[in-house]
């Protein structure tokens, strides 16, 4: 038998998913679109396009933003050559960090 988890989400992602959403909804009705057509040009069903645009959290978050993409909705403030600027200097950065976590241990203090 599976276990499943009831996973919480803050106010803030919630709203952010909802907006979202309605931002992709909105420029596909501007962009005159049927769910169908721009479902089949991403490459998704129908009903994942309209769980994306009801800002549903268990979305595939590669599917968000492939249709947002499509519809022309900008998910970031930059054009595409500061895109990947910012995520060369990302890179860089993280290069510099280990490449695993280890917690301190506790050093024991045995010597009476």
């Amino acid at each position: 038998m599976t276990k499943l988890n009831k996973r919480t989400y803050s106010r803030y992602s919630l709203d952010a998913l909802t907006l979202l959403g309605g931002l992709i909804r909105a420029a596909r009705k501007e962009r005159r679109l049927t769910a169908q057509e721009l479902a089949d040009r991403a490459g998704i069903s129908r009903g994942l396009l309209q769980r994306i645009e009801k800002g549903d959290v268990k979305c595939e978050i590669g599917a968000v933003f492939e249709v947002a993409t499509i519809v022309g909705v900008t998910l970031f403030e930059v054009d595409e050559t500061s895109l990947a600027r910012h995520l060369r200097q990302t890179e860089d950065k993280l290069a510099l960090l280990p490449k695993t976590v280890r917690k301190k241990t506790k050093v024991v203090d045995d010597d009476f």
